[in-house]
């Protein structure tokens, strides 16, 4: 499904990775970073797409449809639709329930065509956990981490100043030819 046209024209575009992920304290990771250009087409490789959700239980559910438009403006792969899909519901969800809002999703589109950056930019972390966490046993949460490590090619957490973090993950949506 995809969003309506009101819905897109809040979609932000950033021209590149730097732009939305500065500097960030306390990590010594670097290859989340992709070089990206900002595109008119979502067909076209080097995409970036952001996107603010409401801190609220339903902000996955907008976040996958979000992604499932602009993965298939991009031609992903449905398996990797899937797969990008399952991480994006996981690090929404993991901010709304464990993170104070602002909530953002971001999409980057490598200049190859072949990896898309996920990112999931919340306030920090929250002083208690959100209403479905408190609510249920151990045994009913905490996986989501190992699901994004098992279907990403990479993943980690930035931290920005002001107390803000983005957690990212890089998966494959178009297998390159030898």
């Amino acid at each position: 499904m995809r969003p309506s046209p009101a819905a897109r024209e809040v979609i932000v575009m950033y021209a590149t990775v730097e732009d939305m992920v500065r500097p960030a304290q306390g990590t010594s990771q670097t290859r989340d970073r992709l070089e990206t250009t900002v595109s008119s087409s979502g067909a076209t490789a080097g995409g970036a797409v952001t996107q603010e959700l409401e801190h609220r239980p339903d902000a996955a559910g907008a976040a996958r449809a979000i992604t499932r438009a602009v993965l298939v403006d991009w031609h992903a792969n449905q398996d990797a639709v899937e797969s990008v899909l399952l991480v994006v519901s996981e690090l929404v969800t993991n901010a709304v329930e464990h993170a104070l809002p602002p909530v953002a999703l971001h999409l980057y589109l490598d200049r190859g065509g072949d990896q898309v950056w996920v990112g999931v930019t919340d306030g920090g972390p929250a002083q208690d956990d959100g209403a479905w966490t408190s609510s249920c046993t151990q045994e009913e949460h905490g996986r989501g981490l190992a699901v994004v490590e098992m279907l990403a090619t990479s993943h980690g957490t930035r931290n920005h100043p002001g107390g803000t973090s983005t957690h990212w993950a890089r998966l494959t949506v178009h297998e390159t030819e030898a």
